[in-house]
């Protein structure tokens, strides 16, 4: 198995997470020029550094996909809770027919 070689310093745990911590509320592109512009000091390896990119893309992607998600459920929710209702107020009211007296 060969071992591959990079050309430069790799990304490391600690750097990640600061660059995350300092990235974490930008959007994707003001983040990328973050992330270039703390990398483009250091000579780091360009593989470690598009897979971090790739790590927060992803992140994004389920970030959106998760408040789809919830606002789906909630959607869900309110149809639920207005068509029990409906029923409860249908149930609830009195018919014609039982009114009468006989």
């Amino acid at each position: 198995m060969e071992q591959q070689t990079t050309e430069g310093k790799v990304l490391d745990s600690i750097e990640r997470a600061k660059l995350g911590i300092k990235v974490f509320s930008m959007s994707f592109d003001e983040a990328e020029e973050v992330i270039d512009e703390y990398v483009s000091e250091g000579g780091y390896d360009p593989a470690s550094v598009e897979l971090f990119k790739d790590q927060l893309a992803t992140q994004r992607f389920i970030q959106h996909k998760g408040a789809e998600l919830v606002s789906t459920g909630g959607e869900i929710m309110r149809l639920v809770v207005g068509a029990l209702a409906r029923n409860m107020s249908k149930a609830s009211a009195p018919s014609e027919e039982g009114d009468k007296e006989y």
